[in-house]
């Protein structure tokens, strides 16, 4: 007998090219099955009809380290029960910090927690000062030491190259991030927006695997796009390169004019992600589901939402195998999803609003086999 049947609903797993009706079973907290009309019984089932099943969210731009970091949230509270399976720290600590957000966020919380770690000794520890603009927080050894003590949950190295953040030390901080990433076999995530230089200079410092994270914020003089509103050609070219490029929304990083000019052009983001964090959870944010259903609105397919915040992460950064899948012997994360047909008012990170009648919901939560939350009994 299997531990939990989800039955009746329409499951997306891009991992398997699967977008159709198919019931889930369970067994042991893994993925025993995916299929229509699947034999057995199960101790539990959960009916979702008319809904929408997918692996539980991947959450590539997160803030988690509550209480250390003015930015952190508890996952717990804000991620999981959202649908948000696994979510990824985006730099809060550093070095010198990192223990901490092992032992006490990321080893405590039921949310599977993965971390970028900040070139910055201290991380993103205070909204007053710049935690990369003195040369004694840059400690390339430390972070690579760190980086090599920890390999089962640093998944990246995070810098964000914004003047008020790097000071005089203009593109030095991306350059340490770059080095520790290249000893580490890692990606960097890079934070941009207000940078020191031209766009394009650090674009052309990035490598193959390397993340921009903000893309799609509303600045001119530093977004992807220029003051005619074309994508930029050193844009293009990084993509071509094999930069990816992250939504990581937030508080201060999204622009529904900046989305729709290049989602017109045909430039897509490779991962979508919140950047939740103490700034952004009571909005513009509020969680992945709300950037999902504005992506939804500005024209992407269903199954383009939900391949960017399960597969597209776990093809970004090295997760634990099975993430972002429902793959058979994946762990049974598994989040059901109600598409509300009613008005809801979207805000981008510029107070800019747009009225929408489609939002998505998540009703049930499963991660590891266990009902974390259900709308559907």
């Amino acid at each position: 007998m299997y531990d939990l049947r989800i039955t009746g609903g329409t499951v997306f797993d891009a991992s398997q090219d699967l977008a159709a009706p198919a019931d889930v079973l369970v067994q042991d907290g893994q993925v025993a099955a995916v299929g229509a009309d699947l034999p057995g019984e199960a101790r539990r089932t959960l009916d979702a009809t008319g809904r929408y099943v997918t692996p539980g969210l991947v959450d590539l731009h997160t803030h988690v380290y509550w209480g250390v970091s003015h930015y952190g949230i508890v996952a717990d509270e804000t991620c999981l029960p959202r649908g948000v399976t696994t979510a990824v720290d985006a730099g809060s600590a550093g070095a010198g910090t990192f223990p901490g957000l092992r032992r006490y966020v990321i080893e405590q919380q039921r949310t599977r927690l993965y971390a970028f770690l900040h070139v910055a000794l201290a991380g993103m520890f205070a909204q007053e000062v710049g935690e990369s603009a003195d040369e004694r927080l840059l400690d390339v050894d430390r972070a690579i030491a760190t980086v090599e003590a920890n390999r089962d949950v640093i998944v990246g190295v995070k810098i964000r190259q914004t003047d008020r953040l790097v000071g005089s030390l203009g593109t030095r901080p991306l350059r340490d991030a770059i080095r520790v990433a290249e000893t580490t076999d890692l990606p960097v995530m890079l934070h941009i927006g207000n940078t020191p230089v031209p766009l394009e200079d650090l674009l052309a410092l990035l490598r193959p695997g390397d993340i921009v994270t903000h893309s799609f914020r509303g600045a001119v003089r530093d977004g992807l796009l220029d003051p005619d509103g074309r994508v930029r050609p050193g844009v293009l070219e990084a993509r071509e390169r094999g930069i990816k490029f992250d939504i990581g929304h937030g508080s201060g990083s999204f622009s529904f004019d900046s989305a729709e000019r290049l989602l017109a052009q045909g430039f897509l983001p490779d991962t979508i992600s919140s950047d939740l964090h103490h700034y952004s959870v009571t909005g513009p944010v509020y969680d992945l589901a709300n950037v999902l259903s504005k992506f939804l609105f500005l024209g992407l397919s269903l199954e383009q939402v939900f391949a960017r915040a399960t597969l597209a992460p776990t093809q970004a950064v090295t997760l634990a195998d099975g993430l972002g899948t429902l793959g058979t012997g994946a762990p049974a994360d598994v989040a059901i999803w109600e598409l509300r047909d009613e008005a809801v008012t979207f805000m981008d990170c510029l107070g800019h609003t747009r009225e929408a009648m489609r939002q998505l919901e998540p009703v049930a939560v499963i991660q590891g086999g266990q009902v974390v939350r259900s709308e559907l009994e």
